[in-house]
């Protein structure tokens, strides 16, 4: 929601385009947790938090981080399907989201704490770096 506020703040409308950056963060949001909560499975099952690998299993949470990942890729795009962004803005989400989608591949065919970890942080830089390239591509 916070994308959605701020585009409110500075355009003093709730837009599409504004829809498009929350829908970017919603699709983003579970692969990002699932693999913290991959690697700290233990935590959560101690803790008593039905977190996906602790209700489902470790393969149904790798399937979805992969499904959802291939899905943030397609969300990703829209801002330059629907004409918010420009080129710059198109090639660094697919270099971007293609990097997320080769980790979830990874993890899926051999899993590892070490790759969810590297996967977790990587999902950090991917939304930093994604949301930058749409500042850098409004001033290109």
């Amino acid at each position: 929601m916070p994308p959605a506020l701020g585009w409110v703040a500075v355009t003093n409308q709730l837009s599409a385009e504004a829809w498009l950056l929350v829908l970017i963060i919603f699709v983003w949001t579970p692969p990002h947790f699932w693999a913290l909560a991959l690697y700290r499975r233990e935590d959560y099952v101690q803790a008593g938090l039905p977190m996906l690998p602790v209700t489902h299993g470790e393969r149904f949470t790798l399937l979805n981080i992969l499904l959802y990942t291939l899905i943030l890729l397609a969300a990703s795009i829209l801002p330059y399907v629907y004409g918010m962004s420009g080129l710059f803005y198109l090639i660094c989400a697919l270099i971007l989201s293609g990097i997320f989608v080769i980790y979830a591949i990874r993890l899926y065919k051999d899993y590892s704490d070490q790759l969810a970890r590297k996967t977790f942080k990587y999902s950090i830089s991917y939304l930093a770096l994604l949301f930058a390239a749409i500042l850098i591509d409004h001033y290109l």
